[in-house]
């Protein structure tokens, strides 16, 4: 059984996409999304329109996914048209490539790392660290890492964090941010001018609440679930970070079409340079990735994964706040 670097080697011949493939996958979901967009306009029993208005959501989060590898070069990375069109893509989901690059690459470079993970991910405070803090670094962390922060990560996450806070820290680093927003809100004005308040609704906020949601529980759960491991700078290493630190998310094969195998995310952080597509195939063909830890969407795995909070360094596991001094967990903000 391979491990270390060798393992990482080990993958490498997967780290190869194809071409045609590559753009069928793009071609497909921007049609697919544009007749289901085209959907919540149709005049067709208000039932369908919903129904168009979430599978425009889902096939967002499935293009943002493909956007996501084509970013770290796994898929067309020498098509110049390739990444003028996914740059496009980012602006139009909400996360420029300008910060997107940037954090995700830190947080694949830091990830599990107890000192300069939260760049790029959700932020991780031990046991000891939160107890000593005062109630309002308390609220803040415990409100970042809340569900219905995630459930609002349309706002939250996207609007928030990924366009408006990275232009206002460095407008000249991320003006693209500027855009995105810009052309956001532009894109709603003239829906609800057109179509009125349905327009806005079913064609824009629903399906963006849906793939933002989505989005963020998945990055949230594929680093903080039952058995994840987090260390400080010693005993850190990228490959022991990949496979304890990142989840194997179980999926039905719906789910993973829509997510575009990111449930396989343990391999992802292996090797980013490998196709979505291909994960599968490596996990088939490599016995060693077939040992990671798991999650899945199940309602009981999802309350599982919700109820982490701090990371307790003598236990070396995550907890849930019932595990901590109730007296020093602030009132607002209950598991």
């Amino acid at each position: 059984m391979r491990t270390g670097h060798e393992l990482v080697v080990a993958t490498k011949r997967y780290a190869e996409d194809f071409t045609a493939k590559s753009w069928w996958c793009i071609i497909s979901t921007v049609l697919l999304l544009l007749v289901a967009l085209a959907g919540t306009h149709w005049n067709i029993h208000p039932v369908g329109k919903g129904i168009c208005s979430v599978l425009s959501g889902l096939l967002i989060l499935r293009l943002f996914v493909i956007y996501h590898d084509q970013q770290h070069r796994a898929i067309l990375p020498r098509s110049r048209v390739a990444e003028i069109l996914m740059r496009a893509v980012g602006i139009l989901a909400l996360s420029p490539s300008s910060i997107w690059r940037s954090s995700h690459n830190h947080h694949h470079n830091h990830n599990s790392k107890l000192r300069g993970s939260r760049i790029g991910s959700f932020p991780i405070m031990t046991k000891s660290q939160f107890l000593k803090s005062s109630s309002w670094t308390r609220l803040k962390y415990l409100f970042m890492r809340h569900p219905l922060t995630m459930l609002s990560g349309y706002f939250a996450v996207f609007l928030y964090g990924m366009c408006l806070n990275p232009f206002c820290n460095d407008p000249k680093k991320h003006y693209d941010c500027l855009i995105a927003l810009l052309l956001h809100i532009a894109i709603g004005v003239w829906l609800a001018l057109a179509w009125g308040w349905q327009g806005l609704l079913l064609t824009q906020t629903i399906p963006h609440l849906t793939a933002s949601a989505i989005g963020a529980y998945l990055f949230y759960a594929q680093h903080n679930f039952p058995g994840v491991s987090f260390r400080d700078r010693f005993g850190w290493t990228y490959e022991r970070a990949a496979m304890e630190s990142s989840s194997f998310m179980k999926t039905n094969s719906i789910m993973a079409w829509f997510t575009a195998n990111i449930g396989y995310h343990h391999i992802h952080h292996l090797n980013a340079r490998i196709p979505f597509y291909r994960l599968p195939e490596a996990l088939r063909e490599m016995p060693e990735l077939q040992t990671a830890r798991m999650t899945s969407l199940h309602p009981v795995e999802i309350f599982r994964c919700l109820r982490l909070k701090v990371w307790d360094v003598e236990a070396q596991r995550m907890i849930g706040l019932r595990h901590l001094s109730r007296a020093s967990v602030p009132v607002p903000m209950s598991e």
